[in-house]
């Protein structure tokens, strides 16, 4: 599992994906969100737009991340 530091408060799921090169865009970061294949917390999450903040766990693709 690899970390992820955050600067603000939160950031958006689907900036996340971005960020991390798990998704080329922010196309590909929405169908993935959408298409129910990202988990937040081991919850499947549809909400492109989710706030994850420090101490969140997110999957995507056999990837895993933990935001600090």
């Amino acid at each position: 599992m690899q970390n992820f530091k955050i600067k603000e408060e939160y950031i958006h799921l689907n900036q996340l994906l971005k960020a991390l090169g798990w998704c080329e865009n922010g196309g590909d970061a929405n169908a993935a969100i959408e298409n129910s294949k990202v988990k937040v917390n081991g919850e499947t999450e549809n909400r492109k737009r989710n706030k994850i903040r420090i101490g969140d766990r997110v999957e995507f693709n056999g990837n895993k991340v933990e935001v600090e």
